[in-house]
């Protein structure tokens, strides 16, 4: 019996160039899809949803909004408390960023000595950047004290009065600068990698070969330093002026206003005083003022950034 050949089976055709070209780009996308449903869900909608509402008048508990179109702009502008709370804002985020930066780079360049006892200091200054910004100022609370705290203490062994930091509005906003720059300042430099934390102190690992001399070893690697310095910078401004937690629990925005910026505004007008409307106009306002810095930024210190 003779057995007829089988024909020979054609070639699986191979897929289709076209769809060859965009199966990188399908699977970025399904890569970055958890990620961006998570942004347009918890940033962006919420974004959205509170420009809008700063069009109406809504006390977050009717079920009816007013719409007012721009007054609560109007309102806000022409309130000599908002131009006085948007000047306390960039007080405190000026002093601080700057403040923070210095010293962080200054930690670094001191950590990297080969000193007795270096891993345990990193140890200790690392601890303020875990514990909470609440954590942090009940406990700075107690130093402040004017009667019984640690700073006062400290002048009176110097003979000089301690400032009654809680009741005057010119040592109020000192105090709680001082606060949130020892938080963000005192983290240690990596001992690993360059941008394993993102932190003001954590500019670069310097060259153990150069580390007997900081100041040689800053004006060398200057350049170096350039691309972590603009980032901290773009960072460290952001969550500068959107630092609550400490405020809060300090002062709770005075005494007077004195220490209140517009993220603590943004709480106060929609939690205590229940103006939902107010609360998102001061939130849009901060949202701009936000980006504009961050453009800013980019457009004038970035050209100044050495990537090589």
């Amino acid at each position: 019996m003779t057995i007829p050949l089988m024909a020979h089976a054609a070639p699986h055709p191979a897929a289709p160039r076209r769809f060859q070209r965009l199966l990188p780009y399908l699977l970025f996308l399904l890569f970055i899809a958890p990620n961006i449903t998570l942004l347009i869900l918890f940033t962006y909608r919420p974004l959205v949803e509170s420009i809008r509402l700063s069009f109406y008048d809504w006390d977050l508990i009717s079920p009816q909004k007013t719409w007012v179109g721009f007054e609560n702009y109007s309102d806000y502008f022409t309130d000599p408390t908002s131009r006085y709370i948007i000047r306390n804002t960039l007080v405190f985020t000026a002093a601080t960023v700057g403040t923070t930066m210095a010293i962080g780079l200054g930690l670094a360049l001191l950590l990297n000595l080969r000193l007795r006892g270096r891993n345990a200091a990193r140890t200790v200054l690392f601890a303020p950047y875990v514990l909470g910004g609440a954590a942090i100022g009940i406990i700075w609370l107690f130093i402040f004290d004017p009667r019984f705290g640690l700073v006062s203490a400290l002048l009176g062994r110097l003979g000089l009065p301690s400032p009654n930091w809680y009741n005057d509005p010119n040592w109020a906003m000192p105090m709680v600068i001082i606060v949130y720059t020892g938080r963000t300042s005192a983290t240690p430099p990596s001992s690993t990698s360059p941008a394993s934390k993102p932190s003001p102190a954590n500019f670069t690992k310097l060259p153990a070969s150069t580390a007997r001399a900081p100041g040689a070893l800053l004006a060398r690697h200057a350049p170096q330093l350039s691309p972590m310095t603009f980032f901290l910078l773009v960072t460290t401004m952001l969550s500068s002026m959107q630092a609550f937690d400490i405020i809060s629990v300090m002062t709770a925005g005075g005494p007077l206003d004195a220490t209140k910026t517009m993220v603590y505004q943004v709480y106060e007008e929609a939690f205590v005083r229940f103006r939902v409307g107010d609360a998102s106009t001061v939130a849009t306002v901060l949202f701009f003022i936000l980006l504009g810095v961050t453009l800013l930024q980019v457009r004038f210190l970035e050209r100044r950034v050495n990537y090589g």
